[in-house]
């Protein structure tokens, strides 16, 4: 398992913990009654969508010319990369450059407000192809692996690059840099309606 996959599945960890602990408190009368920050209006108190968004699936909709624009293919029969962390889902594929970085590109239920709820040091906002997008290295201080997370109706797509430094074709690139890169190729795909 990769350091980034890790790295979702303790934020996941953490968001779905936020979401246990946003449930109701005891009242005198037995009824259910908000408590703490479950009163407030907070994303990661809202419901989250059952399944991650459909309209687009990252491991057919992306055309190979596009796949191959960037040098990236897979590196088995199955690449698929889906994975469950309480309530928050991915369903996506992992791809390869050749002496290059890594990348998985998933559909997930995790919002952008969600995000914005609990972010990583080092987030940026921005848009491409008209979404908008919130990013972040995994770690401020090393700027090899970054998420970056599109918005979807129900969710996002997710990008996650794994750029070591060792790489002799992208090591020298910033991570963020390259996930900016594969939205900028990817997000026109995405239907009107995604």
């Amino acid at each position: 398992m990769n350091i980034m996959r890790k790295s979702a599945y303790a934020a996941a960890a953490g968001l779905s913990a936020v979401l246990v602990l946003a449930g109701c408190g005891s009242s005198t009368e037995g009824t259910a009654e908000p408590t703490g920050e479950a009163a407030g209006t907070s994303a990661a108190e809202q419901a989250v969508a059952e399944e991650v968004p459909s309209g687009f699936d990252p491991c057919t909709d992306i055309p190979q010319e596009v796949l191959d624009s960037e040098g990236l293919h897979t590196t088995s029969s199955s690449p698929k990369d889906e994975m469950q962390r309480g309530k928050i889902k991915w369903k996506g594929c992992y791809w390869v450059v050749s002496d290059g970085y890594s990348t998985s590109i998933s559909a997930t239920n995790l919002t952008l407000d969600m995000i914005r709820d609990k972010p990583n040091p080092g987030t940026s906002e921005s848009t491409v192809s008209g979404r908008p997008v919130v990013y972040a290295p995994d770690n401020p201080s090393n700027k090899t692996q970054c998420r970056l997370n599109a918005e979807m109706n129900g969710g996002s797509l997710e990008f996650m690059v794994d750029n070591q430094p060792s790489a002799p074709k992208t090591g020298s690139q910033n991570a963020c840099d390259i996930a900016l890169r594969l939205a900028g190729m990817v997000l026109p795909l995405l239907p009107a309606g995604a």
